[in-house]
């Protein structure tokens, strides 16, 4: 059997590199050859995404939650990039350019990339801390101001899907949702802390940004 690492990131982790969402990233895609692989090693994994690498020079990626091949997602996105050291990454949903400026990793993304999630804002960013987890059923991303005037927002995410993801840490989808909505830049704390930075730009373009860090690596026999 060949051995292949798998590496485990934080993406979208606060300023002093705590939290962020815990993201696998399978190096090399050919280890897992089929889909019914990858989607066994993402549900074994029981990250909110794993990401498997098919090419690395041209950014060629496919992603995975613990139940579902998706062919857009932001954090895994982010997360691949900063650890390839990408230009451009390639999920199913089109070519994805990157920037990054020495401490956040930025995406050029669609907001119609993002797969459907609610966006329920409260009146308070006490009422999203004070939220329990909802029954399994649709996408929830709750969000509050914290200070309107300087776009900060206080969100948590409630993916419902019953695959063992109560809550995700961290969710570029939906912040690029939110910021579609909003027309304005955000930056969004996350779950227990996590930042996600967003920028509109030209043509329905969003800027998605965000702190990665390498968590460990873990050998794995494919």
């Amino acid at each position: 059997m060949n051995t292949t690492d798998i590496d485990v990131l934080r993406v979208f982790c606060a300023g002093d590199g705590r939290h962020g969402n815990a993201l696998g990233v399978v190096r090399d895609g050919r280890a897992y050859p089929d889909e019914a692989a990858r989607q066994a090693l993402a549900k074994e994994l029981g990250f909110s995404e794993t990401v498997f690498v098919d090419d690395p020079e041209r950014g060629v990626v496919d992603i995975y939650t613990p139940g579902v091949r998706l062919p857009f997602a932001g954090y895994p996105l982010v997360g691949a990039a900063w650890l390839l050291d990408l230009e451009v990454v390639c999920p199913p949903a089109g070519e994805v350019w990157v920037r990054g400026d020495g401490e956040f990793t930025w995406i050029e993304a669609r907001a119609e990339w993002a797969p459907p999630r609610t966006l329920r804002q409260y009146g308070s960013a006490a009422e999203v801390d004070a939220l329990t987890v909802p029954e399994p059923g649709e996408w929830i991303y709750a969000w509050a101001w914290e200070e309107e005037a300087a776009g900060r927002i206080r969100a948590r995410g409630f993916p419902g899907r019953g695959d063992g993801i109560d809550e995700d840490e961290a969710t570029g989808a939906a912040a690029l949702l939110l910021t579609a909505e909003l027309g304005r830049a955000l930056n969004i704390t996350q779950g227990r802390g996590s930042q996600l930075l967003t920028a509109p730009g030209p043509d329905g373009i969003i800027e998605l940004g965000g702190r990665c860090r390498l968590e460990r690596t873990i050998p794995r026999q494919a």
